[in-house]
């Protein structure tokens, strides 16, 4: 198996580090080397990654690095997938919405400083695509049941509320204290709007956290089990 983590792509160095350390660690638990493409601002491409495995006659695992569906996952991976040649390549779906991932983001409010009693808001990049809204809203429940009190859902991009919106409203609805639960894997310029949005405190993002790597090579092995059965560009590997 070519083990292929594809990320959205950031121009700010640590994010393009972080995305390497996951990868790093990924590669650390399967025994080999995770390969890194990129959909977006740099590269190298799923498409160029594959092309050049093409005749390598190894089937391919691509594991989208994206925590909901949209447009990256639905559109422009397998356009990359199926431009690049490559005969035999299985796609999982996004990361999230995702229980293991939900408890991720509860393990980064906690080394935050979160209390019971604080308001939370879980922040996305965000989308125009609804099914990703809809991921957002199943992990904003997800991570609530977690926490044991309502977390609200909002955007750093596109999308309402935005964060800093969600995190006046909380206030003026006298909430004494707001955390903002980054729903991101690296960091980058959405990260950097998370802590302008007024809060009390924002968690790291998800990429470095261990738990987030046992999930992705878990995404890995499990596709790679299936892959004499069920190689394809559509496989569920869940």
């Amino acid at each position: 198996m070519i083990p292929i983590l594809v990320a959205h792509g950031t121009r700010r160095p640590e994010g393009i580090v972080m995305i390497g350390e996951l990868a790093e660690r990924v590669g650390a638990l399967l025994g080999q080397p995770v390969r890194v493409a990129f959909v977006d601002v740099l590269g190298p491409t799923p498409t160029e990654v594959l092309a050049a495995e093409a005749d390598s006659g190894r089937p391919a695992v691509v594991v989208p690095a994206f925590l909901a569906r949209g447009y990256h996952v639905g559109v422009d991976v397998p356009t990359h997938v199926l431009a690049s040649g490559h005969p035999d390549v299985t796609m999982t779906p996004a990361l999230g919405p995702d229980r293991r991932v939900a408890a991720v983001v509860a393990a980064r409010l906690a080394e935050a400083g979160w209390l019971p009693g604080d308001s939370v808001v879980l922040a996305a990049a965000g989308s125009s695509d609804p099914t990703a809204r809809a991921d957002l809203d199943q992990a904003a429940q997800m991570l609530s049941g977690f926490l044991g009190t309502h977390v609200e859902a909002a955007f750093a991009a596109t999308g309402r509320p935005t964060v800093a919106d969600a995190v006046a409203a909380l206030r003026s609805h006298g909430a004494t204290r707001v955390v903002v639960a980054s729903y991101l894997l690296a960091d980058g310029l959405f990260q950097r709007r998370l802590h302008e949005a007024g809060a009390d405190l924002v968690t790291r993002p998800l990429g470095t956290h261990p738990g987030l790597a046992r999930i992705v090579a878990d995404r890995f092995i499990t596709a790679q089990t299936r892959l004499p059965l069920r190689s394809g560009l559509f496989g569920d590997g869940q």
